[in-house]
């Protein structure tokens, strides 16, 4: 239970850090992310603080204990928003090694969540 649990926290720190300085500039439209997402990808200007606010809403749920409910939700946000990043990536330069760094992130977003079921099941059982 112990080794469960330090393993969801690790993971889920890991995870909502990434996805927190992701949505800082998002946030803020700092001129990179507006240049990344609005000149390179297409995307409209008015939803990248929308996607950056989102995001920290999103990290704010999956570290506060409790809430399973907006939890699942906030992963599913989370992880909607890498898989559309990476095929956004892949859809501008079709080549793997624009997308490939997305994958440690989105296997720790799997794992964090993961064990965040393993915890639960572990929590109801005792």
């Amino acid at each position: 239970m112990k080794r469960t649990k330090i393993i969801y926290w690790i993971l889920t720190i890991l995870f909502g850090g990434f996805m927190l300085f992701s949505a800082i500039p998002d946030v803020f439209s700092v001129s990179d992310a507006v240049k990344m997402l609005h000149d390179d990808l297409g995307y409209p200007e008015y939803i990248i603080p929308f996607l950056g606010v989102a995001k920290v809403l999103g990290v704010i749920a999956i570290l506060i204990p409790g809430y399973p409910r907006i939890k699942e939700w906030a992963y599913a946000g989370l992880m909607f928003d890498l898989i559309g990043a990476t095929f956004s990536l892949y859809s501008i330069n079709h080549s793997p090694t624009g997308f490939l760094p997305m994958f440690p992130i989105l296997i720790v977003g799997f794992l964090a969540y993961f064990y965040y079921h393993k915890k639960l099941s572990l929590t109801h059982i005792n």
